[in-house]
């Protein structure tokens, strides 16, 4: 890496106002062991010390110069994300507009700056959507995407190492699987809301198998890959290695909620068919279906583990939801 110490690390995060940028850019800046520079698209944006912020423009990723110099990483979390009611006539377009060639404009710019490596946050989406049970997605399987937004990850994926390549940058991907913690949304949300209210749910008797990741375990994850020798140009799925069904998932989501579970087991053949009767299959399918990762490549090059519980991370995130609904 450029520098000749740690203290001399400086680290450029895109979407650092986002559910994962915000999370990293706080480690990183609680370490007080790198310059964490961060672009803003408003002037006055306040972030702790230790953090700077650079105004771009609001399409930084596809126009203007970024300030690029002197960085060592570059973490890249911003993405037009997955959306479950898509409004755009072609998806896919715009996926590809702001997931590859946003990333690769990034990426061509962190290369001709002197960036040592470019840390790419991608999906387990690149990898499917569901798996066998007690047979899980590797990083090294043959990808197989199924919908725009896993197209478009794979797409920069593929990008990106032809760069790396090309230019000598470094290149770590990280497919996440879904994230929970502290301020998630989303489904997750919802389930802890429903959870809290102690509205009885069908979901009793769901037996797959859902690897799932904390925020903080992903984010330490990352912090290990900005200057890890064993991350350099390789691929690493991400979970809690505690994978759980949901209902396993509800059970202990209410002990950290203090609530008591109230779970009714309608057989999963029933909840599927529900839910697409309802138009719903999709929500029917994360409910009932199984999505496994194997993190044993991310443990044998990287010696990580992760470091937080599930219980620990539910706790958490219960807190700050019971926090946020007072």
């Amino acid at each position: 890496m450029q520098g000749n110490s740690l203290q001399d690390k400086k680290i450029f995060v895109t979407g650092a106002s986002g559910f994962l940028g915000s999370a990293l850019i706080e480690k990183l800046a609680s370490t007080k062991n790198y310059q964490v520079v961060v672009p803003v698209r408003r002037e006055g944006t306040e972030f702790a010390e230790g953090i700077e912020p650079v105004l771009v423009k609001t399409d930084y990723l596809l126009n203007g110069e970024l300030p690029l110099g002197g960085v060592d990483v570059v973490v890249h979390c911003a993405a037009r994300v997955h959306v479950m009611s898509e409004t755009i006539s072609d998806p896919l377009k715009e996926f590809r507009r702001i997931n590859v060639d946003g990333t690769l404009r990034l990426a061509e710019q962190a290369a001709l700056a002197g960036v040592k490596r470019f840390i790419f946050i991608s999906s387990v989406k690149v990898n499917g959507e569901l798996t066998t049970l007690g047979k899980p997605f590797t990083a090294d399987d043959e990808p197989a995407p199924s919908d725009p937004y896993g197209i478009s990850k794979m797409e920069a994926e593929q990008q990106l190492r032809l760069l790396g390549q090309r230019t000598g940058l470094e290149i770590v991907i990280i497919r996440p699987v879904l994230v929970y913690g502290p301020g998630v949304r989303a489904n997750f949300r919802s389930l802890m809301s429903w959870v809290n209210k102690g509205y009885p749910l069908p979901l009793g008797a769901v037996r797959n198998k859902r690897s799932l990741v904390s925020l903080g375990n992903l984010v330490d994850l990352i912090v290990t890959c900005l200057e890890h020798p064993g991350a350099e140009n390789q691929t690493f799925m991400v979970s809690d290695d505690d994978d759980m069904s949901t209902t396993d998932l509800l059970v202990r989501m209410s002990k950290a909620l203090g609530r008591r579970p109230y779970l009714i087991p309608v057989p999963m053949s029933l909840l599927l068919k529900g839910s697409a009767f309802l138009g719903r299959r999709a929500v029917g399918l994360r409910l009932c279906g199984s999505l496994q990762v194997d993190i044993s490549k991310t443990r044998n090059l990287l010696d990580w583990n992760p470091p937080i519980s599930v219980e620990d991370a539910l706790r958490k995130s219960a807190k700050s939801f019971q926090e946020s609904v007072k």
